[in-house]
């Protein structure tokens, strides 16, 4: 699989996107990656790591980024738990701490908008 267009983080094996841990590798196609909702199963992290070729020191600096990026859910909120355990969620839940982009250009002609910068 391609990486994901979000990039948060490059090393020389391993790179943090949006889907979660990615191989920089595109030949794998996707074989060694792990989903954001799968970061805290130690057994599928640890067989990762034990793979033949793996960079481990690129592997948990990646994996260290990607934990901080994306936290684990809390465990105290009984409907995540519940649903978790149905098996009904499979993506993790939206973190409230960052807000989602909200674009109002409608009706707006595109040569009067002020270009926009990234703010550090």
């Amino acid at each position: 699989m391609a990486l994901h267009r979000d990039i948060f983080w490059v090393g020389r094996q391993w790179a943090v996107t949006g889907a979660g841990i990615q191989a920089v590798d595109q030949r794998l196609r996707g074989v060694l990656d792990i989903e954001i909702a799968r970061l805290w199963d130690d057994d599928l992290v640890g067989s990762r790591r034990a793979k033949p070729g793996v960079n481990t020191a690129d592997f948990d600096k990646a994996l260290a980024v990607a934990r901080e990026r994306f936290p684990q859910p809390p465990a105290s909120d009984p409907f995540v738990v519940q649903l978790v355990a149905l098996g009904v969620v499979e993506t993790p839940v939206v973190s409230r701490l960052v807000p989602a982009m909200q674009l109002r250009t409608e009706g707006r002609l595109a040569r009067f908008l002020p270009q926009w910068r990234i703010r550090r």
